[in-house]
């Protein structure tokens, strides 16, 4: 049954030995923002266990827009030259995703704090789950473009493959596309045509960069960090234009019970049933499958796929991140 992930796969300029790809999934082992040898060294066993393509986890495009307090100095960034070093050692077997998280960012994230600016969001509501999400205003939109395009020649200058733009999670991008964060009155908002646009924007300056070796995640499921929509509400159309530009490709995220965080009596994440991905790959109905968790608990997961064997590690939630990141068991073979 999985015989039809295991075919070669062109994905843009590039072939890619099996449909079994990684997600891009925060795992917070950067240094003061700057790539470790821990990094490189997770990132590569990954690569010798099978995966297709490599995504890495989401990168900061600017020291202002940081999610969480608590990881102030673990998530990786992208701004400047030295990270553009750090990343060097790691770029042979990933590519980057780039993030901004708009008005889920946490005001009292370290990071945050260094950038001497408030969090921006783009209409006047916060994100609900923390008193602490504030949003006191907006940058042009101009200054959002320019700095994910930064980091994009930054991430071509590290020598990343390409670039796939974070546009899920309820961060930045999904914050203008979806209806329940988005309440804007001018060109960035209403119609789905102004939601859409700073997307569609960040798009075009990220394929000035890198050409046809850009690619984009959404989150039609929606929900997480208080964003949800239905489904056809904006995706058909933001898909529909965003396919226009010859993207890579483009990953959906599929439904999942941490999406479906519940205000007022209402969850706010979109359900919706999807076939296994072998089925579908083996349809036709999609190229390749983008898995996140299981990688991180798995860095052998491809093989273990291709030789039936059981996915089995449990996940290490002590809270000391010294452990549960490269230190996973592989299969006997």
């Amino acid at each position: 049954m999985t015989e039809s992930l295991f075919q070669p796969l062109q994905v843009s300029d590039i072939t890619i030995p099996n449909c079994i790809t990684m997600s891009t999934l925060t795992c917070n082992r950067a240094e003061d923002t700057y790539p470790t040898d821990l990094m490189k060294e997770y990132y590569v066993q990954r690569f010798h266990g099978g995966a297709g393509l490599i995504v890495t986890e989401g990168t900061l495009i600017t020291r202002q827009g940081y999610s969480h307090p608590n990881c102030h100095r673990t998530e990786s960034g992208l701004w400047d030259d030295k990270h553009v070093e750090g990343w060097k050692n790691i770029t042979y077997a990933v590519h980057d995703a780039v993030w901004h998280v708009g008005r889920a960012a946490h005001p009292e994230a370290y990071q945050q704090k260094l950038a001497g600016e408030p969090v921006y969001a783009l209409s006047a509501i916060s994100a609900r789950g923390g008193k602490f999400r504030t949003i006191p205003g907006i940058l042009g939109y101009v200054t959002f473009v320019a700095q994910f395009k930064h980091a994009a020649i930054n991430a071509k200058k590290a020598g990343f493959d390409g670039v796939e733009l974070h546009g899920a999670n309820g961060y930045l991008i999904a914050q203008f596309l979806d209806t329940t964060s988005n309440h804007r009155t001018d060109e960035w908002g209403g119609s789905k045509e102004n939601r859409s646009r700073l997307g569609l924007e960040v798009l075009k300056a990220l394929i000035e960069v890198f050409g046809k070796n850009v690619a984009l995640k959404v989150t039609p499921a929606g929900g997480y960090n208080d964003v949800g929509m239905p489904l056809d509400e904006t995706f058909r159309y933001f898909i529909s234009e965003a396919d226009k530009l010859g993207l890579a490709y483009i990953t959906l995220s599929r439904y999942s019970p941490s999406f479906d965080a519940v205000y007022n009596g209402v969850p706010r994440a979109t359900k919706h049933d999807v076939l296994e991905g072998a089925e579908l790959v083996a349809a036709g109905k999609i190229d390749a499958i983008s898995i996140g968790l299981k990688w991180t608990t798995h860095p052998d997961l491809t093989k273990r796929v291709e030789h039936h064997k059981p996915l089995d590690n449990v996940p290490d939630n002590s809270g000391d991140w010294s452990t549960g990141y490269t230190d996973y068991p592989v299969a006997v073979y």
